[in-house]
């Protein structure tokens, strides 16, 4: 087991929406978690056609993940293995220049895929804290400014759980005081660790843990503000108290295998979750405060994908990553009516696995392919139009990042930044 600490680190360099939230105080266009601001893959940020490809800013080479970039505090910060070592790293760089500010190395145990060995889980940022989840189960903590490392522990070794099938995929979540992490050990499905600490505030829930990301959910019930922890496991779909664990609601899914599930979506007063084995189905969240069943207003089989996060759509509707196997891979953009599910479009070879989905402020949408090609796109209920697209990396399953007129891609060889915006340089001092 990796101990836990509070002591510096022993390789360290230090260089120089409206429904839920995540706590901890953001700066304007950070990008500071999987999915950004909201865990919805939609920020405020506006983003115009180019003609010519977008400015490069910066590279940086980087070793194997596919982990997304996180963008917070004036800091880029990216997970990834360490190349020939059973060890991975966790690197911090000036978002304006790429310059590194520090970087820390750990051991873990070996794991070995036909996929690579490189971390999948995206880190999360919030109070001035920086939280990892690696591969093979070590979830570190780190002070943002510093790089230095305050506690290390591996939940899959603490509880004695079996790591998932592709190794740990659901990233953390920071909830006021404790960060979340999915593990899937009996008793222990959903650990709380305290920021602080690193000692355990509450554990939960007996069954496998899926890829799925928790999600924070904040609903209004009659003028108190309530929260939520959405947790989707290989068997069911639940809402979780904030402060110890308890279940509020639930909803059963059909067994799902560990390792190829979206992170769920909350709009209005709808949950959309969506499988690889049974499509996607929209789900209504409860009024009542006792413990309830969720019931689902729609039901899409074949609106199935493996892991890639939709989004939220124009005028009360959900965009999908959906996937095909054959004749040959393709991933496919579709439209879906939040209220009666209706299929409004569908926008073919988005992709052939993946697809990165970022909503902008101005209702378009940025998305980068698993080739490399970030694009551009108007979407309406009416439809699709391409407005720019330009290959800027190699091909990638890796999520796009989006702050500050910026836009930050990986693929297993490097980190690009690249302006979207001419105030890209002024929005970020």
């Amino acid at each position: 087991m990796v101990p836990k600490s509070v002591q510096v680190p022993t390789t360290v360099r230090v260089v120089g929406a409206w429904l839920f939230f995540v706590s901890g105080a953001a700066f304007a266009g950070d990008w500071p978690q999987w999915l950004g601001p909201n865990r919805n893959g939609v920020t405020d940020e506006v983003v115009a056609a180019w003609n010519d490809a977008p400015r490069v800013a910066w590279k940086r080479p980087v070793t194997l993940a596919y982990t997304s970039p996180i963008v917070a505090g004036g800091a880029t910060v990216i997970h990834s293995a360490v190349e020939g070592e059973d060890a991975e790293e966790v690197l911090a760089l000036d978002a304006a220049t790429g310059t590194e500010l520090w970087s820390d190395r750990y051991p873990r145990t070996r794991y070995r895929s036909m996929f690579g060995a490189g971390p999948r889980t995206t880190p999360t940022i919030a109070n001035g804290k920086l939280v990892t989840y690696g591969i093979t189960g070590v979830l570190s903590c780190y002070d943002l400014k510093t790089g230095k490392r305050l506690w290390q522990t591996n939940p899959y070794e603490e509880f004695k759980g079996s790591l998932p099938r592709f190794g740990v995929c659901s990233s953390p979540l920071i909830v006021g005081e404790n960060v979340i992490a999915m593990v899937g050990a009996g008793g222990s499905a959903v650990v709380a660790y305290r920021l602080e600490s690193g000692e355990v505030a509450w554990k939960g829930l007996d069954e496998p843990a899926s890829s799925a990301s928790p999600i924070l959910l904040t609903r209004d019930r009659g003028g108190t503000s309530q929260q939520e922890i959405v947790v989707q496991t290989t068997l069911r779909v639940v809402g979780l108290s904030p402060a110890d664990g308890q279940v509020k609601w639930e909803h059963p899914l059909v067994f799902q295998p560990a390792g190829v599930s979206p992170t769920p979506l909350a709009m209005d007063s709808s949950l959309v979750v969506t499988t690889q084995d049974t499509g996607t189905m929209s789900l209504v969240l409860p009024d009542g405060q006792e413990k309830s069943a969720l019931k689902a207003a729609w039901w899409n089989q074949d609106a199935s994908s493996y892991f890639s996060t939709g989004t939220m759509g124009p005028k009360g509707s959900v965009l999908i990553v959906t996937n095909v196997l054959s004749p040959l891979p393709r991933t496919d953009l579709t439209c879906f009516d939040l209220a009666g599910g209706e299929e409004l479009w569908k926008q073919e070879g988005v992709g052939y696995y993946h697809a990165g989905l970022i909503g902008t402020g101005d209702g378009k949408l940025l998305f980068l392919d698993d080739a490399g090609n970030l694009v551009l796109a108007d979407v309406t209920r009416e439809g699709f139009k391409q407005l720019a697209k330009s290959q800027v990396s190699r091909g990638t399953l890796s999520n796009p990042a989006l702050a500050n007129g910026r836009v930050y891609v990986r693929d297993d060889k490097e980190l690009t930044c690249l302006e979207l915006s001419p105030n890209a340089d002024a929005q970020s001092k």
